[in-house]
């Protein structure tokens, strides 16, 4: 049986992160698509499958935290905040 990769969808508006870890994503197999903004991100999300998504908390547009909450209506997919961000705040409301 042949095993597809997992495919990661990772929204950041730093290209340099995007870079970075899209490309020790897929050094490692796994499929990696990138966006740099919420709406691209949850247009993606609505027309393809993913295993998992990592985003951004400040993007362009609509932010990580929304972004995230829509997911949750497509998709029981972990989420994985990247960010910068670090009060409790930001803490409790990525849990």
């Amino acid at each position: 049986m042949i095993e597809t990769p997992s495919r990661i969808l990772v929204v950041d508006d730093e290209p340099s992160i995007t870079e970075f870890v899209s490309y020790a994503l897929k050094k490692e197999g796994y499929e990696a698509d990138v966006v740099d903004n919420g709406e691209d991100a949850f247009a993606l999300a609505s027309a393809n499958s993913y295993d998992l998504f990592i985003l951004d908390i400040m993007l362009p547009g609509m932010d990580g935290y929304e972004l995230c909450r829509r997911l949750r209506s497509k998709t029981t997919a972990p989420v994985l905040f990247l960010s910068a961000r670090d009060t409790e705040l930001d803490k409790v409301v990525g849990l």
